[in-house]
């Protein structure tokens, strides 16, 4: 069997709201409870597990969608007023980029990850 990412834990202040707000966001199902954490489940196999967490150290989670999902996955971030950027740095705010000739945008979930959606992998098409 090759190698593959199943889950990864995902730190929160509150995992039930963290699961939604992603879950919402993506439009994907409602987030599932397993032992102690709220899961929300990719489209390829790869778990989100949220959990509750005093500390939190903000890590990066990129989001490989269709051009199709592209459109709706960024009008539900304006709707809720979320900030975003084309940059990885959040100085390009109200903008998304172009890279490899897809489009992309970062943003910050309610625990200060940094969120990021793109079309096409890097590396994929020209700049």
């Amino acid at each position: 069997m090759a190698v593959q990412l199943n889950h990864t834990i995902v730190a929160s202040h509150d995992k039930e709201m963290s699961a939604q707000f992603l879950a919402q966001i993506l439009g994907l199902g409602d987030p599932k409870p397993f032992a102690h954490f709220m899961t929300v489940e990719l489209s390829n196999g790869v778990s989100l597990d949220f959990d509750d967490a005093r500390e939190i150290k903000p890590q990066h989670y990129a989001f490989l969608v269709s051009d199709e999902e592209f459109d709706p996955i960024l009008a539900r971030v304006k709707e809720q007023s979320i900030t975003y950027y084309a940059d990885p740095g959040h100085r390009l705010a109200g903008q998304i980029n172009t890279r490899d000739n897809g489009r992309g945008f970062y943003f910050h979930d309610p625990n200060g990850h940094n969120l990021e959606i793109l079309t096409r992998p890097y590396g994929s098409g020209a700049r």
